[in-house]
């Protein structure tokens, strides 16, 4: 018998292969029929979101079926009323990554879901949604799509890590790099101390590139481009912007003074020196005599209007009920500012001993790094 030579063998070979690969390709078949039912939610059901609630919307669908039986895999996507889905603005695989065919969005997801759609917060909108079918390459929309009604709660589905403060009628001006940053004085509320003037006042995320915008509307805290002034005057105000719940409430600080606990009384104003400070200089210090000796302990109040127009003064001390005399080990914390309970004696600072018949220089500084104050005996 003759022998192949190994040219011819490998020749051979490779074509059984080939002729192998084409009985495969013909054998592959990526069609797919889509997904022609739906199973909940009804289309156009209404949902009050409420994510605190942790409550929950099941998307539910019937199978889409492969020609040749295999798996197929499932992706929801969602886009604002009257889109195509050609630019959904969300879209996430279903269960056990695509294989099921329903999927779970909390009401915090879909809020944030809402959002990207361009509902605002407090407001009733549509969304869109709709499942694709996939195998391979080969995606196939379903026959339908559905529409949800959505009332998005008060406050933000996503809360910025910074905020600051830019605009005309802002210290910093309408430069986008000098904006003042405001202080996060718990999760999702921030605080800055600044004076407002006539002029456009705008919120933004970041001081660089294109920032998301918000603005304030009376008592609420709304995003969007609009540049607006909560004031038509210059005044100094404490800013507190909860996104939260969507609330802005602005306080007019009248007047901060030094107050004297052994008189029992404000015995001098600081006057407002900008960018959240209250300043006054060589101003004189002389300790109370009581038999037992001298006393020098002091604190702060601040003279607010709120809203309303009511006017109250608020106590600002240590957060100490007691101290001792600072010296030049003392640490910066001891002069850190704090609201305190209206008492006479209690979280009071005392001025270091030198004070005593001297002048004085006296700083409050309301700044986002800290809320401290500071003495410089002359």
């Amino acid at each position: 018998m003759k022998k192949f030579s190994h040219p011819l063998l490998l020749l051979v070979m490779l074509v059984g292969l080939l002729a192998g690969c084409k009985k495969d390709d013909k054998a592959l078949d990526d069609t797919i029929a889509p997904v022609s039912n739906y199973i909940s939610p009804a289309d156009n059901m209404s949902i009050k979101l409420d994510p605190p609630s942790n409550a929950a919307v099941t998307f539910e669908w019937s199978q889409a079926r492969a020609a040749d039986g295999t798996l197929v895999l499932y992706e929801v996507v969602f886009d604002k009323d009257g889109g195509d889905f050609s630019k959904p603005v969300y879209s996430t695989v279903s269960g056990t990554n695509g294989l099921d065919t329903k999927l779970v969005l909390s009401h915090g997801d879909l809020n944030k879901i809402a959002n990207l759609a361009g509902i605002a917060s407090q407001a009733q909108g549509k969304l869109k949604w709709m499942v694709n079918a996939s195998k391979g390459l080969n995606v196939v929309p379903a026959s339908a799509s559905r529409t949800l009604t959505v009332e998005r709660p008060a406050g933000f589905s996503v809360i910025p890590g910074n905020l600051y403060l830019t605009g005309s009628g802002t210290e910093g001006g309408a430069t986008l790099g000098q904006a003042l940053p405001f202080k996060r004085v718990s999760a999702g509320v921030f605080e800055l101390y600044t004076k407002l003037s006539p002029g456009d006042v705008k919120i933004v995320d970041q001081t660089t590139g294109t920032p998301t915008t918000y603005y304030i509307n009376g008592t609420k805290l709304l995003q969007g481009d609009n540049a607006t002034n909560p004031t038509t005057t210059a005044d100094v105000y404490r800013m507190t912007l909860d996104f939260n719940n969507g609330s802005a409430v602005l306080t007019e600080i009248q007047a901060v003074g030094l107050w004297i606990a052994a008189q029992n009384k404000v015995t001098v104003t600081l006057p407002y020196k900008g960018n959240g400070m209250w300043e006054i200089d060589n101003t004189p210090i002389e300790f109370f005599q009581f038999s037992w000796g001298r006393d020098e302990r002091y604190k702060f109040v601040f003279t607010e209007k709120d809203m309303a127009g009511t006017v109250t003064q608020r106590q600002y001390g240590s957060t100490n009920t007691d101290n001792v005399p600072p010296t030049a080990g003392t640490a910066a914390a001891y002069y850190n500012l704090i609201p305190v309970a209206d008492d006479e004696w209690n979280n009071t600072y005392k001025f270091p001993g030198a004070a005593d018949l001297k002048n004085v220089d006296i700083m409050v500084m309301m700044q986002p790094a800290a809320y401290t104050h500071q003495v410089v005996v002359h």
